[in-house]
């Protein structure tokens, strides 16, 4: 169904925050998500940082993202703490439907409490989507002083909207 878009990848973080997050963090103001350097998600795509912008307006939360350098996303904690055993759950099957995938992904348990969530997002995402310069004007982005081109906030351009956010 899915495609590497920014659309995607802003749609999964917002069925996590819907589904999980704000369970797990009902008093969360912000959000921290540590993102490789490449594909849809890199670092120079405004369209990325575009989706960003309507995802943190909607939610509410202020979103730091922190880029990990070309060729160190090795360093990531979720490369280590959770892709292995889902690979070891889903190791020699073959899938026939996105719900036998999604059942032996949510199989997947260690000694130390890891259980994972899987969510299958059922919408068509088509590569080659346009960026809307008026947006781009209009984003509410901080870069960070140090490492700018990796690091940087984008916050909703209504605050006063989520002043007292009903939970």
């Amino acid at each position: 169904i899915s495609k590497d878009t920014s659309e995607f990848a802003c749609d999964s973080l917002r069925a996590w925050w819907k589904n999980q997050g704000i369970l797990d963090y009902p008093m969360a103001r912000r959000l921290l998500i540590l993102c490789d350097g490449g594909g849809s998600n890199s670092s120079r795509s405004h369209l990325f940082k575009q989706d960003l912008q309507v995802l943190a307006d909607e939610i509410g939360l202020e979103i730091r993202i922190a880029h990990y350098p070309p060729y160190c996303s090795k360093y990531n904690p979720i490369e280590h703490r959770m892709f292995p055993h889902v690979t070891r759950s889903c190791q020699g099957v073959i899938f026939e439907t996105y719900d036998q995938a999604q059942n032996y992904i949510e199989k997947t348990r260690t000694r130390k409490g890891l259980s994972v969530n899987a969510i299958i997002l059922k919408k068509e995402y088509e590569r080659g989507r346009e960026m809307d310069s008026n947006i781009l004007k209009t984003l509410n982005i901080k870069h960070d002083d140090d490492l700018k081109l990796w690091n940087y906030r984008i916050s909703p351009r209504n605050l006063n909207k989520y002043v007292n956010p009903v939970i």
